[in-house]
């Protein structure tokens, strides 16, 4: 029997500031470019984007390269905020988490 590897789940949402109201085409870049790392899994919510990884190192690039996606696009300040699950007793994946609740 293969046994789940334990992997890190993120939160991870990005807000260029300056702007103006509406910010869907960085948050799309931000998404396009996270969409090339390898080993990086990911779902789109409403208000923020779910990471998740085997290895924490790899969310933390994706935080990287979202924020050097939105410098490259001119913006001048950006804030963002990352919540982390690193469980470690435990194999769960972002599916796993969804089903417990839904099911």
């Amino acid at each position: 029997m293969t046994r789940k590897s334990v992997v890190t789940i993120a939160e991870f949402s990005i807000h260029p500031i300056g702007s103006g109201t509406s910010v869907g085409r960085y948050v799309k870049a931000a998404i396009q470019a996270l969409s090339k790392i390898p080993d990086l899994k990911y779902q789109v919510t409403p208000m923020a984007t779910v990471l998740e990884a085997e290895d924490l190192t790899v969310i933390l690039e994706a935080v990287e390269v979202a924020h050097r996606t939105l410098r490259l696009m001119g913006v001048r300040r950006i804030s963002s905020t990352l919540r982390i699950d690193e469980r470690l007793d435990k194999p769960r994946t972002m599916k796993d988490k969804l089903l417990s609740v839904t099911n």
